[in-house]
């Protein structure tokens, strides 16, 4: 076939190319079902039909002209149908997170006038339903899962006639490059969300400039994060276009299982689930005993000191193959025994992280962009020459970035968004003179290699004013197993302070092994030799940093914070104003004995 111009186009391509038996993969009832590329195209081609006959349609081809379809659902196979489905009849696909608040939901599908919402199961079709009174545009809401009272997503499939099926092609055909794709709307860290308008232009030019960055050929995937997402949506088209099935996880607590029952050679992923798995590999290696406990933590420390285009010398390769084949092929089995790589993004990976996992045969390439631009400016290589550590990578090919004078990243090539929805107020402020300023504050290394230092918003000036950047002392911090999660605080104030939630497993272990009472997580932060422990490690790190930027004092908070509690964005970035507004008392006390 001619050059794809349209995502949907990967469809025709890999019927004629590599149609697969198991294009799209997922668990329905303790089984793994697979969905094949030809009974993909037919359920899509009927979809299509299904929604035309709805009165779903591409209306003047203008972004407000548009019908909406909103969806709400984990991860599966029928939500790329959908979205394939939507596509080549010109319609909109408005994902919307399963987590999104009543509010936000309401404002959201008002704002992109959506008519018809796809959701998971009961729980997403009575969110839905409860706003549905004051969403004059919306009509239908159908399930994916069977559900009471619900109509189910098959009847739409069902609604589809030869008649409107032979009309396809030339609908299909009005559809261009430059076209709008989808509106993505971003749940952001502070304010209203906002709609991120992608055209396959867009995305499309972002996934044939991400795949020669990747391992060559067709990888069988697992997805878990979020499809509502960019990052894990636009990866998603460079495994169709490459070819490579995609397996869903069932959810974020089986992924552990569905490595090993899948086997994948590739994953994105978040800093924070990589975190999660490295923190339970740790607990496994602490409960070791005598030589096995010495082996495991000789290997880590072999890892810890692993470098990437530098020699290493004989006897520490030696020494390192050696824990490859000891300790670290375990690690590689509880990952399924088949990874060539791991991508991660969304925020910022621990760089001693992706060093150990890397010397573990396990590479991690951390990338770096935003929704506003498709996603990905730069991306670490398979290739080890495209790889440093402590970057997010070179950028990827098309894209151009220069540094402003205050430090911002600024970005211009084809990936970046046609604007956002119904704001071009905001749009203007976000692109100008061709450039998107992407509000994180960035160096390039080596002419090359592209560093993030910080995000422009959070750098804070302390009362003597000067400049604090947090996201470094938060990463370096996080290095400790004793620390889950940490705020640093400090604008306008004094010193540098942290709100810090600890690690409770492994507090847990050191109480035991230190004579400390293992109360409830409320007792044990107030505990004084719980306090004296981080108060040793604070002091261990603040060597790393300059006396304005160390952390003086600090308050320890009994719970995590979750997406669920508020504190988190659904990709799992720290809401500050949130946590700011939320533990503002915590924060006085920092600074009340000063």
């Amino acid at each position: 076939m001619t050059d794809p111009t349209r995502l949907f186009d990967c469809l025709a391509l890999h019927l004629k190319e590599n149609p697969l038996p198991d294009m799209l993969a997922a668990k329905e009832n303790g089984h793994w079902k697979t969905y094949s590329t030809a009974e993909v195209a037919d359920t899509v081609t009927r979809l299509s039909a299904g929604l035309i006959n709805m009165g779903i349609s591409c209306g003047d081809m203008s972004a407000e002209g548009r019908d909406k379809v909103a969806i709400l659902s984990k991860n599966r196979p029928e939500w790329i149908m959908l979205d394939l489905a939507v596509q080549q009849i010109g319609a909109v696909l408005t994902p919307i997170y399963p987590t999104i608040t009543v509010g936000e939901l309401e404002f959201v599908l008002n704002d992109a006038q959506v008519k018809v919402a796809f959701v998971n199961d009961e729980e997403l079709f009575l969110k839905v339903l409860s706003v549905k009174e004051r969403v004059p545009s919306l009509g239908e809401i159908f399930c994916f899962e069977h559900v009471a009272r619900a109509r189910h997503w098959k009847e739409v499939v069902a609604g589809a006639t030869g008649e409107t099926i032979a009309k396809l092609p030339a609908i299909a055909a009005r559809i261009g490059y430059e076209d709008l794709a989808t509106i993505i709307y971003t749940s952001g860290t502070t304010g209203t969300p906002k709609g991120v308008m992608l055209s396959h232009k867009n995305i499309l030019s972002n996934v044939r400039d991400s795949i020669p960055c990747l391992p060559p050929g067709a990888i069988k995937a697992l997805s878990f994060l979020p499809l509502n997402h960019i990052f894990e949506k636009m990866i998603t088209y460079v495994y169709l276009f490459n070819g490579s099935p995609i397996y869903y996880a069932e959810s974020m607590d089986t992924i552990g299982e569905n490595l090993k029952e899948v086997k994948p050679q590739m994953f994105t992923t978040v800093p924070r689930l990589l975190e999660k798995v490295y923190d339970r590999i740790m607990q496994k290696g602490g409960e070791l005993t005598g030589l096995k406990r010495k082996l495991f933590f000789w290997a880590h420390g072999l890892a810890e000191k692993y470098e990437i285009n530098k020699p290493m010398g004989a006897w520490y390769n030696l020494q390192l193959a050696l824990a490859n084949k000891l300790i670290f092929s375990k690690w590689r089995e509880a990952l399924g025994n088949n990874l060539i790589c791991i991508v991660s993004g969304g925020a910022a990976c621990q760089v001693r992280l992706i060093r150990i996992f890397t010397a573990a045969k396990v590479p991690v390439m951390e990338g770096y962009g935003l929704t506003e631009t498709s996603p990905v400016i730069s991306v670490n290589r398979y290739e080890i020459t495209g790889r440093k550590f402590g970057t997010v990578g070179p950028l990827i090919p098309h894209i151009e970035v220069k540094i402003a004078e205050d430090g911002e990243i600024l970005c211009k090539g084809p990936n970046v968004m046609m604007g956002y929805y119904k704001r071009p107020d905001l749009t203007a402020e976000a692109i100008i003179d061709g450039w998107f300023h992407t509000g994180d504050i960035g160096i390039l290394v080596d002419d090359k290699f592209l560093k993030i230092t910080d995000r422009k918003k959070e750098l804070f000036k302390t009362s003597g004013g000067k400049y604090v950047a947090p996201l470094p002392i938060e990463s370096k911090l996080t290095e400790s197993m004793f620390i889950e999660q940490i705020m640093v605080v400090g604008p306008e104030r004094k010193f540098v302070g942290a709100l810090i939630v600890p690690a409770f497993a492994h507090l847990k272990d050191w109480c035991r092994s230190n004579d400390v009472a293992v109360g409830t997580n409320e007792e044990l932060v107030k505990d004084p030799k719980v306090l004296a422990l981080y108060r040793d490690i604070i002091e261990s790190y603040n060597k790393y940093f300059n006396h304005v930027e160390q952390v003086k004092k600090f308050v320890l908070l009994p719970a995590e914070w979750s997406v669920a509690t508020g504190e988190m964005t659904p990709k799992l970035s720290l809401k500050r104003k949130v946590v700011t507004e939320k533990f503002r008392d915590a924060i006085e006390k920092i600074y009340s004995s000063s």
